[in-house]
Formats: structure tokens, C-alpha cells, sequence
């Protein structure tokens, strides 16, 4: 009887072992492959966006949101009837250009009166939805260098930090330009996902590329220091610098890496 009992322990701690091995690997495949199709689905709408205008009412490739199709085409699509090439967006991208332009020339003055707490940093800087972006994502962040690529969402708030890269309200939104900073935040030891992790690992001189709506915007790795989790001097403007700043935690969570990169 005992030694069934061994037995029986032995087999359930070898099922937990595995578990504990498969459990993250089968997440952080899920999560990439979430990630992937998050990042494509914007592809598509930069590639949408590239395109002339179409302003004919006949024309059968005009753009539609997914709230403009006929309730006929959704229900054909739902019931399997007919097949879905495309989702199209009506996208204002001009004017989500002037307000994105507008919100960092405004924080070359006042930035250090509102970027004074971690609470800044959650609200969105700009309701991507009142633009016909869906999902919140501005862009994407990428580097062959570690494997990376996470979309970027609009404030460092706990939900989209648990989808990919956040952009800290009140720094510089991801466009470029003299006297910007854009400043990025993503999970390390995520378990079942991979984000930041492995920022630390980045040299000298790695890029690192920015892709919003209008272009890939390619900065450098310039410098990576450890900071203490109440030191944020490095989310701020320097003037002239066009920079990019990556953070994430050290230390278990008592420091962040910081990682500027200069445009290059």
C-alpha cells in the first residue's frame, strides 16, 4: 500500500513538473501568435492608408468600417456564406497626424508640469477610436537584433501592458522629430510571455524601428543604464534629440533598464 502511494506521488509531481515546462511554452506561442496578428491586421491598414483615395460610392473596394456593411454581408459572412478578403477602416490619418504633431510640440513646454506621477502615464494621450483605429495600436515596435516585435498601445495602463508595448502619456508620441521622446514600457518575466526581456541584451548601436502610419522611423541604441523604480529622468525631452526609450523591470521589479535610442 505504501509503496502505491509513492508511486501515485511520484507520477503526480512528474505531471506537474511537465506542466510547469509546457504550460509557458504553449502561452507564450498563443501570445506570439496573437501578437502577429494583431501586428498584421495594422499592416494592412498602413497599406490601406498608402493608397489613394477612393471616393466613388459604385466602387466595390471603397473602405467601410466593420459597422457600415450591409447586415446582409455580415450575415452571410457569420453564416459562412461568401468569403472575407479584406477588413477595411476608415482611417483619418491627417488628422490623427496634426493632433499626434500638436500633442508633442505641446510638451516642449509642458511637459515636466504633467508628466509628475506614475498615474500620468495611464491615460490614453489620444482616443485612437475617435480616428477609426481599432484596437488601440498606434504602431509597432521591432528589432532583428532580439527577435522583437509588439504593437504599441496607448497608455501604461495594466490591460495593454499585458498585450505588448505601452506608451507613457506625456512623453513624445512615436512620430519622430527634433526634441522628442518617445518612451515605451513592457513586462519582463511575464510568465508565458516574452515583451522587454531581453532589451538588457541590446549593444551598442543595435536598431531598433518604430512603425506607425506613416513610416518606419529607425533609431540606435546610444546608452542602457539601471535606474531605481522612483528615478525617471530619462522619460523626459532632450532638446534637440529625436529619442526612443525603452523600459522594463531589474532586479525583480526594484529597478528598470532604461534603453535610449537615438534616431539614426
Amino acid at each position: 500500500m505504501k509503496k502505491k502511494l509513492l508511486c501515485g506521488v511520484a507520477v503526480v509531481l512528474v505531471l506537474v513538473g511537465l506542466s510547469l515546462l509546457i504550460i509557458p511554452n504553449v502561452s507564450n506561442q498563443i501570445n506570439k501568435e496573437h501578437v502577429h496578428s494583431i501586428i498584421e491586421e495594422f499592416k494592412g491598414i498602413v497599406q490601406q492608408n498608402n493608397q489613394p483615395d477612393v471616393s466613388s460610392d459604385t466602387d466595390t473596394n471603397k473602405s467601410v468600417s466593420p459597422s457600415e456593411e450591409s447586415p446582409e454581408h455580415r450575415d452571410a459572412e457569420s453564416s459562412g456564406q461568401g468569403q472575407k478578403e479584406h477588413m477595411f477602416y476608415q482611417i483619418d490619418s491627417d488628422r490623427l497626424y496634426l493632433d499626434s504633431t500638436a500633442y508633442n510640440e505641446r510638451l516642449k513646454t509642458e511637459q515636466f508640469n504633467l508628466l509628475i506621477n506614475e498615474s500620468s502615464y495611464q491615460q490614453p494621450s489620444l482616443n485612437l477610436q475617435d480616428y477609426g483605429m481599432p484596437n488601440n495600436v498606434y504602431g509597432y515596435i521591432s528589432s532583428s537584433a532580439i527577435d522583437l516585435e509588439l504593437p504599441i498601445y496607448l497608455g501604461a495602463t495594466t490591460e495593454n501592458m499585458a498585450y505588448g508595448a505601452a506608451h507613457l502619456t506625456y512623453t513624445s508620441l512615436p512620430i519622430g522629430g527634433e526634441s522628442t521622446n518617445c518612451v515605451l514600457a513592457a513586462h519582463t518575466g511575464y510568465i508565458g510571455r516574452i515583451f522587454f526581456d531581453y532589451i538588457s541584451t541590446l549593444q551598442y548601436g543595435d536598431k531598433v524601428q518604430i512603425t506607425n502610419l506613416w513610416n518606419t522611423l529607425t533609431y540606435q541604441v546610444i546608452e542602457k543604464r539601471i535606474r531605481k523604480s522612483y528615478e525617471s529622468s530619462d522619460c523626459y525631452i532632450t532638446d534637440g534629440k529625436d529619442l526612443l526609450t525603452l523600459i522594463t523591470c531589474a532586479h525583480g521589479g526594484t529597478e528598470r533598464w532604461y534603453v535610449i535610442c537615438e534616431r539614426a
